[in-house]
């Protein structure tokens, strides 16, 4: 029924080994450098809306349009920063992340960690063979 041949799960070790493997160190990594700077340009972003909301209320009351002013036009803003970051973390998971991911769980589904910690998880046996 399955496309993949059925084998043993792999074990708590087998993740262990995995998770220290240099490929997941660099995954975590490439990883990183996309989530911290985003985090910090949108949280500096909200703080920013935030205090111009609280103490620059003249600032903020700026008609632009009609009765729209500059502080709907930036908390709607907030709206677009965060389907733009979505947006770009979408396309970089796809381009960077995914990728390095599906490597590392062939070889943990092949069982090619199992080789590190010494042990065997039977990964290269299949039922009925």
């Amino acid at each position: 029924m399955s496309e993949h041949p059925s084998v043993a799960e792999p074990t708590a070790q087998d993740f262990q080994a995995a998770q220290s493997s240099p490929e997941f160190q660099s995954l975590r990594s490439t990883h990183r450098k996309f989530v911290v700077p985003m985090t910090i340009f949108f949280l500096v972003w909200f703080l920013l809306y935030v205090l111009l909301s609280i103490y620059a209320t003249d600032f903020m009351s700026t008609p632009v349009i009609g009765n729209v002013n500059l502080g709907i036009i930036l908390g709607l803003l907030q709206f677009v920063t965060t389907f733009g970051i979505t947006g770009l973390y979408v396309a970089f998971a796809n381009k960077s992340l995914d990728p390095k991911a599906e490597q590392l769980r062939e070889a943990l589904e092949a069982g090619d960690y199992a080789a590190i910690h010494g042990g065997s998880n039977g990964a290269h046996s299949s039922k009925g063979a």
